[in-house]
């Protein structure tokens, strides 16, 4: 059995993109509102440990174009050695922070996921 976990913004049209891209593959995922509901703590660290798995970093969780992110200098916090425990609760408590869409997947005990819309990385990813 496959979990699929979609965090979106209404407002996004990268969001509405990834969307269709499910829907028109016929998956069931559970459509969530990553500004009402951001994700936990806890699934956000399990993005983290996927994301340097592919050597990337803190800062590829970060929605580093939102208005928010220029507003509260996150950039120059994490520069400035913002730990990764408290960027994690940051994130958690702001949905707005988050780079969108961020899908999680479960499939047979396994946890996957991505952050972002890329159809081609989605497709290997989902439609394998």
């Amino acid at each position: 059995m496959t979990t699929i976990r979609i965090y979106e913004y209404n407002a996004c049209s990268t969001c509405r993109k990834a969307l269709r891209f499910l829907e028109s593959n016929k998956m069931k995922f559970e459509r969530i509102s990553i500004v009402d509901s951001p994700p936990s703590v806890v699934e956000l660290n399990t993005m983290l440990e996927l994301i340097k798995a592919n050597g990337g970093s803190i800062k590829n969780l970060f929605n580093t174009s939102g208005v928010q992110y220029r507003e509260m200098r996150i950039a120059e916090k994490i520069k400035a050695g913002l730990s990764e425990d408290d960027a994690l609760k940051l994130l958690a408590r702001n949905g707005k922070l988050i780079k969108r869409p961020f899908l999680l997947i479960e499939k047979n005990g396994k946890k996957s996921g991505m952050v972002g819309f890329d159809e081609n990385r989605w497709s290997d990813l989902l439609c394998p």
